[in-house]
């Protein structure tokens, strides 16, 4: 962390970039252009491929649908215009502290590109990372604020805990014997780890017995083994394996991270998960912000105050 009496502020890209590539649920070609924005623009989505461009700027009320993917509405309406599958460059741009972003998209998906959250952060580097003259704001969870699912063998949940800083906690449990022997839990802690090395490389992963399932509902057309992990009902068919050891878990983790940061602004905040997905991570947000007593927002007019794993600038790839 750099002792720096200026205040903490907030990101946006030095330059454009582009990425072309497939949606893993459409399997149709997208190319999409990343565009610096400014200081309090907020992540915005824009599809360009329409008549008339249409702007979703994302917030976790404008979250219209959560099957297989976060996917994001104009105020959430499920039958506007969309954007899906946002969790994975939402994750890049959380891990590497960018606040606001324009980006062109001309068709309804987000490519996968290799499944992970790798190919953005790649992306967002190149591009370089560009300080605004205004301060980062930060949501600080300021009471356990708690949503629940199910019950004994169905049971998931989420909750967000008061904590100086950003902890992420995972726990699967698949019933799976490919999945079980890795493993099973993950903490990620924004003060001592690096999102590029220790989460953004772990890959979505999908199930063989699922695939048929999820093609006759028009899901999962783009994915393979260059961008899913891929599961029969005992290992993993990848030639290459795994590239963590508990890669499942932590592409979950990656998840949330993405999910969350649909909040519009960093959280200060300790995160659970245990078998949580798209739909409770949104639910958890929602149930967040409806509780004014939750939550404040904060600034750091030094750096040195803010926590560790936000003051330091993001490193080269």
């Amino acid at each position: 962390m750099r002792d720096n009496p200026g205040m903490l502020c907030q990101q946006t890209l030095k330059t454009i970039t582009r990425a072309v590539g497939v949606g893993v649920h459409s399997g149709r070609k997208v190319e999409l252009v990343l565009r610096p924005a400014p200081a309090d623009a907020g992540i915005v989505f824009r599809r360009v491929d329409l008549p008339v461009p249409v702007e979703i700027a994302v917030d976790p009320f404008a979250v219209s649908d959560t099957r297989m993917a976060s996917t994001i509405s104009p105020r959430g309406d499920p039958g506007g215009p969309r954007v899906q599958t946002i969790e994975h460059l939402m994750s890049a741009c959380a891990g590497l502290g960018i606040d606001n972003l324009q980006v062109d998209i001309d068709a309804d998906e987000v490519p996968i590109l290799d499944g992970s959250a790798a190919s953005f952060v790649f992306l967002l580097q190149s591009a370089g990372l560009q300080p605004l003259k205004a301060p980062r704001r930060f949501i600080r969870v300021r009471k356990t604020v708690e949503v629940r699912e199910g019950e004994g063998a169905t049971l998931k949940w989420a909750r967000l805990e008061p904590h100086h800083g950003y902890r992420l906690s995972f726990e699967i449990d698949f019933g799976h014997p490919a999945v079980d022997a890795t493993g099973q839990r993950v903490v990620f802690d924004f003060a001592t780890g690096d999102y590029r090395r220790d989460i953004a490389r772990a890959r979505t992963f999908g199930f063989t017995k699922d695939v048929e399932a999820m093609r006759s509902r028009g899901l999962g057309l783009g994915g393979n083994m260059d961008n899913v992990i891929v599961v029969d009902d005992y290992r993993v068919l990848n030639s290459d394996g795994l590239r963590y050891d508990d890669e499942f878990a932590k592409h979950k983790i990656l998840d949330a991270i993405g999910d969350l940061h649909i909040a519009g602004k960093p959280l200060l905040a300790a995160y659970s998960g245990f078998r949580s997905g798209h739909a409770l991570n949104n639910k958890l947000l929602r149930a967040l912000l409806a509780d004014e007593t939750a939550y404040d927002i904060v600034t750091f007019e030094r750096e040195a105050d803010a926590p560790r794993g936000f003051a330091a600038p993001a490193a080269a790839w």
